[in-house]
């Protein structure tokens, strides 16, 4: 389809056009990583579809095609809906302070009937719409410097908190991560920057000795001297280290991973999943996985770069960048470049809400493909 012909009346908004905008070597990307998720945990279950191979490859397909049923969503519809996704989100984690399940020492779910949410997978896209929507209506000269930037730190700050609170370390640095590259996408002052570095930086020690609980902060002692109790706090980074360097070159073969088969490794579905890929097919498939993601990436910004509105350039922005930072802190982790802090390598480890959340978030990422053309039209303002 020519750009020409896509601007004849109407002809974007044909259903067999927006299918052939989605960019689909995009999605093949994606089902090789699930794919490469599923092979692996069904080489760790024991060569078995059960108990993770079959229900991640089934999440995945379903998953998928709400991907492509959202990417048909127009952009502005995203648009109408960013505050109203931010609020109900933001509502959700207070009921979870509230009323939340509790589960391995942390309150992060609602129970709905059957269903069990986590609200902070909610949040990580509605901090992107809203915050993609507030700049959308902001000057240039306001997103460097001024007092309309209180209202995107709020947004960001808030959540950050609550999250903070359930515990939940991890996801609060991915959601404060996140919203802290929009603001720098979407303009921010360098001056802002260097001084947010550099009272992080000061911030850190008073915070790990005082803002921490216990249990986090054995674990970033442990991350700086895993040693000291290798059969405690240490064992999951050690365990990680000897799986990753054992694999060598091309691996011990597939389903010949000892740290995985003989379960020294452990979250091996989950947490560290890259580690038994490692064991399994050595440096050569690590780097093959990391290519994949690194094309995900790439494709995904090349989308937030020849959007026409600036709320599409953010949104697409913002999602690829909370995939990114998946991706970094979990493969930090099991190197032991970072402690240890729950956060899955996306589409390849076994766990539902991440998936949808990632799923959702690249639904919202082939929206602004499709709609790359449409004007987002707002009045001025933060509120706008």
């Amino acid at each position: 389809m020519t750009v020409s012909a896509l601007t004849r009346p109407g002809e974007r908004d044909r259903l067999i056009v927006k299918l052939g905008e989605i960019d689909w070597i995009f999605c093949l990307t994606l089902t090789l990583i699930a794919g490469a998720g599923g092979t692996m945990l069904f080489s760790i279950a024991g060569s078995s579809w059960m108990p993770w191979a079959a229900p991640h490859l089934a999440r995945y397909f379903v998953f998928f095609g709400i991907m492509i049923v959202l990417s048909l969503v127009d952009l502005r519809v995203w648009f109408a809906l960013a505050y109203p996704i931010y609020g109900i989100a933001f509502l959700l984690l207070i009921a979870v302070d509230l009323v939340g399940r509790t589960s391995l020492g942390a309150q992060r779910w609602l129970q709905l009937g059957p269903v069990g949410i986590q609200p902070s997978e909610i949040m990580k896209i509605g901090l992107v719409l809203a915050l993609a929507r507030f700049y959308h209506g902001l000057s240039g000269k306001n997103a460097q410097l001024s007092w309309w930037l209180l209202i995107p730190g709020g947004l960001i700050l808030a959540p950050v908190g609550l999250v903070a609170k359930q515990p939940d370390l991890g996801t609060a640095m991915l959601i404060l991560m996140t919203g802290g590259v929009v603001m720098i996408l979407a303009g921010l002052s360098w001056r802002l920057i260097a001084s947010g570095v550099l009272g992080a930086v000061l911030l850190v020690p008073p915070a790990i000795m005082f803002g921490l609980h216990d249990y986090q902060r054995k674990r970033i002692l442990t991350f700086l001297d895993p040693e000291g109790d290798p059969s405690g706090s240490g064992y999951h980074i050690l365990q990680s280290k000897i799986a990753l360097g054992s694999g060598g070159l091309l691996g011990k073969g597939y389903g010949l991973g000892s740290q995985s088969q003989l379960n020294f490794l452990p979250e091996k579905q989950t947490d560290f999943i890259f580690a038994t890929l490692a064991e399994e097919f050595g440096f050569v498939g690590c780097v093959s996985v990391l290519l994949l993601y690194a094309a995900v990436i790439f494709m995904a910004l090349r989308t937030a770069y020849i959007s026409h509105s600036h709320f599409g350039r953010l949104a697409a922005a913002g999602v690829t960048v909370t995939f990114a930072l998946y991706v970094l802190i979990n493969g930090s982790m099991v190197m032991g470049l970072a402690p240890v802090v729950g956060v899955p390598m996306p589409l390849l480890s076994y766990g539902g809400t991440v998936m949808l959340t990632v799923m959702v978030g690249f639904g919202l990422v082939q929206a602004v493909r499709v709609h790359r053309y449409s004007e987002v039209t707002s009045g001025k303002g933060a509120l706008m």
